[in-house]
């Protein structure tokens, strides 16, 4: 994990979304990008609420306006956080490429469980024997027909 590509290590900084976004683009995680809105679900900022600020990809962080640290010597910078503590509850959409994204994701989830669907259907239908690559007919009572 360490040793990944700068654009391998972008994809394994997501965060989970929020239910209304899940149900909404039928996905469960998505990368992080700056303008996100989130929400911090663990630690020290539990609760707390923002927009993402800066994505660090070399350090695999998060920092997001209004979460801030004091050092000691009393200034303030923004803190850290890991993208797996963090809810994303608003999309920044202003990327045409992000919304090709979701949209190619959220098919493929819904395109996945309708053939799963399609495929309880077609108990008596053709099916390939892998063995031989030959087509056989499957009859309700469980006899072959080449």
């Amino acid at each position: 994990m360490r040793t990944a590509a700068l654009h391998v290590r972008r994809k394994m900084i997501a965060g989970h979304l929020s239910k209304e976004l899940r149900e909404k683009y039928g996905r469960r995680s998505l990368a992080l990008r700056r303008g996100d809105e989130i929400e911090v679900m663990r630690g020290k900022f539990k609760k707390r609420t923002g927009r993402i600020a800066k994505v660090d990809t070399k350090g695999y962080k998060v920092y997001v306006d209004g979460i801030m640290i004091k050092r000691t010597d009393g200034t303030e910078r923004q803190a850290s956080l890991r993208p797996s503590k963090l809810r994303i509850t608003k999309l920044n959409l202003d990327d045409k490429e992000r919304l090709k994204i979701l949209e190619r994701k959220g098919k493929k989830a819904k395109i996945e469980k309708s053939v799963k669907i399609e495929n309880t259907e077609n108990v008596g239908k053709k099916d390939k024997d892998k063995t031989r690559g030959k087509e056989k007919e499957k009859k309700t009572d469980g006899s072959e027909k080449k």
